[in-house]
């Protein structure tokens, strides 16, 4: 047991060498395989799924526990999936992008192909077992999120990241299916009011996808990979991202205007202390080498980290002022 490790792990994506990492215990290295860093985006609009069926009235804990840890492992087993699938197809080769932010278990030898198999495998079916039970108390329409899900989980990486579907798909999943769906299977109502109110978070994990395509857009290009980034072009991609920024905010005060939110989700306007660290990032190009004030540790993560910042922070006001709607109003 490494404590010390998981709480890193939790934090960020930490870089290790082999010889460290066979030191490492196994929740360690699934910690770091499926880059548990960026789980909190799951865990988030899992949170708004049941805040939301709370200010309905309807919350239930036994459904919302299982709802999140489906959400969650099956984020977890996406990422491994991501991994694998890169791999044979040779992505990660010859320095790639990915392996220069955090180890690629199989590009760097951490891992055997069958070990990460059956990482993914367990992860797997932890993520079903916690939806067989939600689909038996939502029929029909819960099997069918379910199955979308299956969909995303594997075809993510290829075909459709390859063919600039991966953004749109970042949306579905991260709003309507997470948080729509979420809702559905908590209280058993599907509310189109929850999928519009979904779009505001959803948002954020696209705008972090976003900043990974901008930072890893030549080696991308080169790769045949089609992203959006890659099909707008580095400058109007960037001004996209910040568009999807500010409609975050806006979407949440057209949801006040309709009357669905109450006006103390004006809340979500404290994420915008992050405005003078993003801003400024996304409106040049990336530089070359890693500024004399930046982490090493984060290079060359550039817009995507200042994304995960950014998302971060919007998702805990968000958070906190429908944790204050529910408590209050």
């Amino acid at each position: 047991m490494n404590l010390t490790m998981w709480i890193k792990a939790l934090r960020v994506i930490p870089r290790v060498e082999k010889e460290e990492w066979e030191r490492l215990d196994v929740i360690s290295k699934w910690l770091i395989s499926t880059r548990a860093a960026v789980l909190i985006m799951t865990f988030i609009s899992a949170a708004i799924a049941g805040l939301l069926a709370a200010r309905a009235g309807m919350f239930d804990w036994g459904r919302w526990i299982l709802l999140t840890i489906g959400l969650v492992f099956a984020h977890a087993m996406n990422n491994l999936m991501n991994d694998i699938t890169d791999y044979e197809k040779g992505v990660d080769k010859d320095n790639y992008f990915r392996t220069q932010y955090g180890p690629q278990p199989l590009e760097q030898g951490l891992m055997s192909k069958r070990q990460i198999l059956m990482y993914a495998a367990v992860t797997g079916l932890i993520a079903l077992a916690a939806g067989v039970p939600l689909v038996i108390f939502g029929g029909w329409l819960a099997l069918g999120l379910l199955l979308a899900g299956v969909f995303f989980v594997f075809f993510y990486t290829y075909p459709l990241k390859y063919i600039g579907l991966g953004e749109i798909a970042v949306i579905i999943v991260w709003g309507p299916l997470m948080i729509g769906g979420g809702y559905y299977v908590i209280t058993g109502q599907w509310d189109w009011n929850v999928v519009i109110a979904s779009l505001p978070y959803a948002l954020g994990p696209t705008t972090v996808i976003f900043g990974k395509h901008i930072d890893k857009l030549e080696q991308d290009k080169a790769k045949g990979i089609r992203t959006l980034p890659v099909l707008l072009g580095e400058t109007a991609a960037r001004y996209v991202a910040l568009v999807m920024m500010a409609l975050q905010y806006l979407l949440v005060f057209y949801l006040i205007a309709i009357g669905y939110l109450p006006w103390v989700m004006v809340l979500v306007l404290l994420g915008l202390y992050t405005v003078p660290r993003v801003l400024p990032i996304f409106l040049k190009p990336k530089p070359a080498d890693c500024p004399p004030n930046y982490s090493r540790d984060v290079w060359p993560l550039w817009y995507v980290a200042a994304a995960f910042y950014q998302n971060r922070a919007y998702g805990l006001a968000l958070l906190l002022g429908l944790i204050t709607s529910v408590v209050f109003f």
